[in-house]
């Protein structure tokens, strides 16, 4: 019962996504084609929502679930691996038509090619844990 609200919010965020075309096939390869803006402003009001909240978590005013201020641990610089990182991120996204979470409300809204995706990012994410101290970060 503690968790119905996350629950519930997640719901209502697949609803928000599907209703503005955010997990359309269509609509991502016309981003990628530079042929329409409206992904970007999507993409657009959701980084200035992260911004915005990450900045009133800093300064306490918005909290956990728990009452206790929200940290943000440092990132390790580093140039290469982000954009390394976001190419293969970007290519995957172009060639399947969703990032991660979509995939999930594609297979909620009846797409079920999403599960070989969804296995697919999943044992790519398996994989990755095994070789992360092998690889150059």
């Amino acid at each position: 019962m503690k968790y119905l609200k996350f629950l519930l919010v997640g719901i209502f965020f697949g609803i928000v996504l599907v209703k503005s075309e955010a997990v359309s096939w269509y609509r991502i390869y016309e981003m990628f084609r530079f042929q329409s803006f409206h992904m970007y402003g999507i993409i657009g009001t959701a980084i200035a929502c992260g911004i915005l909240f990450l900045q009133m978590s800093k300064k306490g005013i918005i909290k956990n679930i728990r009452g206790a201020n929200i940290l943000v641990p440092e990132k390790e610089k580093g140039f290469s691996r982000y954009i390394i990182g976001g190419v293969l991120f970007g290519f995957g996204w172009a060639l399947i038509g969703a990032c991660p979470g979509p995939m999930y409300i594609l297979l909620g809204t009846g797409v079920y090619s999403m599960i070989i995706v969804i296995a697919a990012a999943l044992l790519g994410t398996f994989i990755y844990g095994i070789l992360k101290d092998k690889l150059p970060h």
